[in-house]
């Protein structure tokens, strides 16, 4: 039994309370595990999630914690996680989640695939069938952290119209890179091919929020700051007809390549219970000497970012970030200081908890 300790969870004045890293995954761990999951599984989902509120990726993070419950509990998604291989040679392999978790499949996949990077120099694999896998920066982040350079991809639900169309074909449809350097930190990228992340608009809803202008439209194609009115219509590509080749692209490999389902065809994943979201994930992988010896590599890494920190600011910019260096920056400021988690966000999980019966002393006033 984890030993949660509610003075540690600090109230804010703005509806927001600050959560400890560890208690909180402790505690959404327990969740899951007393949703039928095994420890295994529990504690990747956890990790997972709360890794992605320590980065500040909060539309990722334990705001998932419901959704993911209520599709194992309608048996939406499988609570064994047993990828079968379809094909596989020592450089790369498919195999089918049989609906499992999407973040426990890919966390899989993605260890594979470096085993396989390793041993050959490359690794590609693919998933099929499979669920939402969450935030892709921890997958190529586990690759950079191996010394090897990774891409990951994933498709997602139809949210997102080609360019100059009006209806849903594309999700938001993620891309992610990591990129291993010596001194300096590993250059992690995450990014989706729309705007925002559909799970931020989601995430403004919860918490009573307006968004910006140029998130999404509403569903009669007008602007909106409203996320209802947003999620009723159309998220918007990044870069126009740029952001539209990227989302094409991800969910080829994602989706066609693999054997997933793609665009219109993915169950949604709020609001579609009828069938399976049958998504798909692809991660390529290659070892960072293969062409040169690692050292070098990463010694040249490490010039290239110091020599891109040395370039002249424009006005009102006071440092020019590599990928990932914010949300590292925000890592060790939220591991130190705590998770903010809105009063919304800990009272659906609360509820959740309550529910599964499960021991929760961490939000002891949250009802």
């Amino acid at each position: 039994m984890p030993h949660f300790k509610p003075k540690d969870v600090k109230s804010l004045s703005n509806g927001v309370v600050k959560v400890p890293k560890a208690e909180l995954q402790d505690f959404v761990s327990q969740i899951f595990t007393c949703a039928g999951l095994d420890e295994e599984q529990s504690y990747t989902l956890a990790r997972h999630l709360v890794l992605a509120n320590l980065r500040g990726i909060d539309s990722h993070g334990v705001s998932r914690v419901a959704i993911y419950i209520d599709r194992l509990h309608r048996g939406m998604t499988n609570k064994k996680c047993e990828l079968k291989t379809v094909r596989e040679t020592a450089s790369f392999a498919l195999f089918d989640a049989q609906n499992a978790s999407g973040i426990v499949a890919a966390t899989k996949g993605m260890q594979i695939a470096v085993n396989k990077a390793k041993q050959t120099g490359i690794g590609v694999v693919g998933i099929n069938h499979s669920n939402h896998c969450g935030m892709l920066a921890d997958y190529t982040m586990y690759a950079a952290e191996h010394d090897c350079i990774a891409l990951a991809t994933t498709n997602a639900p139809a949210n997102m119209a080609p360019w100059g169309g009006k209806e849903r074909f594309f999700g938001t449809n993620p891309l992610s890179y990591g990129i291993p350097a010596g001194e300096e930190e590993d250059i992690i990228f995450d990014m989706a091919s729309s705007v925002v992340a559909r799970g931020k608009i989601i995430n403004a809803q919860k918490n009573g929020q307006t968004i910006p202008v140029g998130w999404a439209i509403s569903r009669e194609g007008n602007p909106t700051t409203d996320p209802t009115e947003a999620l009723e219509g159309l998220v918007l590509p990044v870069g126009g007809h740029k952001g539209y080749g990227i989302a094409m692209l991800v969910d080829i490999l994602s989706g066609l390549f693999t054997g997933a389902q793609f665009g219109p065809h993915i169950g949604d994943l709020y609001r579609n219970f009828e069938r399976h979201q049958h998504a798909g994930q692809f991660f390529m992988v290659m070892r960072a000497d293969l062409f040169q010896p690692l050292q070098i590599f990463k010694d040249r890494m490490d010039q290239m970012i110091r020599e891109i920190r040395q370039v002249p600011l424009i006005e009102g910019v006071e440092q020019i970030y590599m990928p990932g260096e914010m949300e590292r920056g925000m890592m060790d400021d939220r591991t130190k200081n705590g998770i903010p988690l809105s009063t919304q966000v800990v009272q659906e999980m609360v509820q959740v908890a309550n529910r599964l019966h499960v021991y929760n002393p961490l939000f002891q006033s949250v009802k």
